[in-house]
């Protein structure tokens, strides 16, 4: 939750932070109110203190999720070294979070609305809990990617219904204090996470080395079951709700097909198979679609409202959300292996080095919907990108420039700049993309908006085999360290390819922000 913004390799540090917004509210926000007593809202005057422990509940379960994404990453060369795993493996552990985060979330969000939103948030909780248990006591890369796999389904239960319990639980003119509240937490997160991540795997606790990252979890994650179930309200969505199974097993094959010969295909010399898989995704995915309006035409409640794609700003939103989880796929991951193998800095170094650019982040978001949205609109995006290709530009430069004796204070200037273009993008993104969404879509829209940013997050973590490894696999084995610092500087060329792509792409949004209609 998903996300935003994160140090070295959180692929999903920017991706979290409106992933936090979007996704959370994927459950049902066009909802007004829950198919329970309207003693749901907790009394709405403010008497009631229990809807706060509930929001602090909630929170805590966000804030863990998103500390979670950014905390990996920061740990892969520990355990790439304690596993012996492969780097096709260690795509998987971030890679497959973000998959299995995708390609649950609207499924998560849609069971919300059937099954109950407590019940739903408790057992991803349970399960994200259990499934952090396994990560930190993996035998092997094989049990560890599993394990994360079955960490991000948990998520993709447990994060649609933060919002959304939330918005049962909270009267109107209390939310906005909510929401910021919500917001300073999805800060904290990205701050902290990588340099928890750091300390923990530093300090090697118990010599566990990389393990408490997710032995961590376990006592929050108890703590948030146990007062879950006493403070926070059931709340249902209104009208019965069906789930839409065939489509739960065509969007999550299209994107097992289309991402794991992409991740592995390196490691496996890019096999015949791989390549039939990928272009296969595409007849799933056109398949999704034919059966998606069928379902639509049948009974009206289809996995994905296929009617939200005639809204040009979300059409192209969800454009912008796809490649700009891409370009921070490539990014984050490139970046953690650049420092800590080529560079050869310890987790706490990296760590500490990505504290400007998540600082920036926090700062430039604030400012874009505080102050410089409501009056500029569409521009302050476009200009988000550029400040980030320039940032990239100026990464390029001092990375040649000084080599392997790179320090971080010479990295500092290109991340802050970076950073203030990443905070200007990320806070206004789904709002502008939502802008022209009808009310009564606009959860659907939100679950697809944080879909498709994870989904390319996750292409992203699997094109570094190819943006990155496909210049550090052609050196002699004695020049890796050379050969990661080339790699990287070609891997953020890459980047700002992609940036471009997207400033070009935001011409569709809504050139002035528009209200909210969710």
């Amino acid at each position: 939750m998903s996300s935003p913004i994160a140090s070295p390799a959180a692929s999903p540090a920017a991706t979290s932070a409106s992933s936090a917004s979007s996704s959370a509210a994927s459950s049902s926000a066009p909802d007004p109110s829950p198919a329970v007593p309207e003693t749901g809202r907790a009394g709405g005057g403010g008497g009631d203190r229990r809807r706060w422990l509930a929001l602090a509940v909630v929170m805590t379960a966000a804030f863990m999720d998103l500390v979670d994404v950014t905390i990996v990453n920061i740990a892969i060369p520990s355990i790439e070294r304690d596993l012996g795993a492969t780097f096709g493996a260690i795509q998987w552990i971030t890679a497959g979070y973000a998959l299995a985060f995708a390609a649950g979330l609207i499924t998560g969000g849609r069971l919300g609305d059937i099954y109950g939103r407590k019940r739903l948030f408790l057992i991803g909780i349970s399960g994200f809990t259990v499934a952090s248990a396994l990560c930190g006591f993996a035998a092997g890369p094989e049990m560890l990617v599993g394990s994360r796999l079955l960490q991000g389904a948990m998520a993709a239960l447990m994060v649609p219904q933060v919002l959304s319990i939330i918005h049962v639980t909270f009267p109107a003119h209390e939310r906005g204090k909510v929401f910021g509240l919500f917001g300073a937490i999805v800060g904290l997160g990205s701050v902290s996470g990588p340099l928890l991540g750091a300390l923990l795997t530093q300090w090697n606790l118990f010599g566990l080395e990389w393990r408490p990252i997710f032995l961590i979890n376990l006592p929050v994650g108890v703590a948030g079951v146990l007062l879950g179930r006493r403070f926070i309200v059931e709340s249902k969505a209104p009208k019965a709700l069906r789930l839409d199974l065939v489509g739960v097993v065509l969007v999550t094959g299209a994107l097992l097909m289309l991402i794991y010969p992409l991740t592995r295909g390196r490691e496996l010399g890019w096999p015949l198979w791989g390549h039939v898989c990928m272009i296969g995704s595409l007849g799933v995915l056109a398949a999704l679609v034919a059966y998606e309006r069928r379902k639509a035409r049948k009974d009206g409640s289809p996995l994905i409202e296929l009617s939200l794609f005639r809204v040009k700003s979300f059409a192209a939103g969800v454009a912008v959300q796809l490649t700009f989880g891409v370009a921070l796929g490539i990014f984050f991951l490139v970046w953690t292996l650049y420092m800590q193998i080529g560079l050869g800095w310890s987790p706490l170094r990296a760590g500490l080095t990505g504290v400007p650019f998540s600082l920036a982040v926090s700062v430039a978001a604030g400012l874009s919907v505080q102050k410089l949205v409501p009056r500029f609109g569409r521009a302050v995006l476009q200009a988000g990108a550029l400040t980030m290709i320039t940032g990239l530009l100026l990464y390029i430069g001092a990375a040649g420039r000084y080599g392997l004796e790179i320090n971080s204070w010479q990295m500092a200037p290109p991340l802050l700049v970076m950073g203030a273009g990443m905070g200007l993008i990320v806070a206004p993104l789904t709002d502008a993309v939502l802008s022209g969404v009808p009310r009564e879509h606009s959860g659907s829209a939100s679950g697809l908006i944080n879909t498709t940013q994870q989904m390319g997050n996750a292409l992203g973590l699997g094109l570094v085999s190819v943006v990155f490894f496909g210049v550090v696999d052609d050196r002699p084995a004695n020049a890796m360290r050379e050969a990661f610092a080339d790699g990287f500087q070609h891997a953020l060329w890459w980047v700002v390819a992609v940036l471009a792509v997207i400033f070009t792409m935001m011409f569709a949004l809504p050139s002035k922000r528009m209200t909210d209609n969710g």
